[in-house]
C-alpha cells in the first residue's frame, strides 16, 4: 500500500495526517468529523482558532460548501492554487466546528501541492488542515521540526523534504471590502486588485 493510500485510510478512520503544502507542513483531518478537528486543536494547544478547508481544486471546495458556487468559485479559480487562505461567507454554517465563534464564515485553501499530497486530496477530498505546530511556535518547514507529540499522534506522515516555511496569506472576503488578516506568502496586493475588478 502506498503512503497516500495509507493516509486516506487514516483519514477515513477519523485519524490525523501530516501533509506537505506549498508553504509549511500541515496537520489534517476529515472536516466532517468534529471529534477529529477537536483533536487537532488539542494537539496544537488551542481552543477557538479557525481551521481551513483545504482541497486539491476549487470544485472540491464547492462540493463541501455548495454556496461557494458562482461568484466565489470564480474568484477561487482565478486565485488558486496558491499560497492564500480565503475567508468566505458560509451562510448555511456548514462544518461550523472549523470556525468556532465565526460560524457564518469559512476559510478555504487550494495550495500548489507536492505530488503525494495532491494525490491524497484527489482521492479523499477536502480536509481540515492547519500548520503542524504547537500554537504560537514556528511553522514547520521539515518533518523534523514538527513537535514529537504531533508526529506521534499522526497516523500517516507524507514527507516532501524542506518546504518554504512561510505560512499562507489570509484574506477575509466576508465583509464589504476584503481585509488581509495575516500577511504571509504570495502577493496579497494582486489578490486585492483581482477582487476589486472581478
Amino acid at each position: 500500500m502506498s503512503a497516500g493510500s495509507d493516509a486516506v485510510a487514516v483519514l477515513e478512520a477519523g485519524g490525523l495526517v501530516v501533509l506537505p503544502t506549498d508553504t509549511v507542513y500541515g496537520l489534517c483531518a476529515d472536516p466532517r468529523s468534529a471529534a477529529a478537528v477537536a483533536r487537532i486543536n488539542e494537539l496544537k494547544g488551542r481552543t477557538k482558532q479557525p481551521i481551513a478547508l483545504v482541497a486539491a481544486s476549487p470544485p472540491a471546495l464547492v462540493e463541501c460548501v455548495p454556496e461557494l458556487a458562482g461568484r466565489w468559485q470564480r474568484l477561487l479559480e482565478a486565485l488558486l492554487p496558491g499560497p492564500y487562505t480565503l475567508v468566505l461567507p458560509n451562510p448555511e454554517r456548514r462544518l461550523a466546528w472549523l470556525s468556532p465563534g465565526h460560524e457564518a464564515t469559512i476559510g478555504v485553501r487550494v495550495p500548489q501541492l507536492p505530488r503525494q499530497a495532491r494525490e491524497l486530496l484527489e482521492q479523499f477530498g477536502a480536509v481540515a488542515a492547519t500548520s503542524a505546530n504547537r500554537h504560537g511556535e514556528p511553522d514547520p518547514r521539515t518533518i523534523e521540526q514538527i513537535p514529537v507529540e504531533i508526529r506521534a499522534a499522526a497516523g500517516a506522515l507524507l514527507d516532501a523534504g524542506e518546504l518554504p516555511g512561510t505560512a499562507s496569506t489570509v484574506i477575509d472576503f466576508s465583509g464589504a471590502e476584503p481585509v488581509v488578516l495575516r500577511l504571509g506568502a504570495g502577493d496579497p496586493e494582486r489578490v486585492l486588485e483581482l477582487a476589486r475588478t472581478s
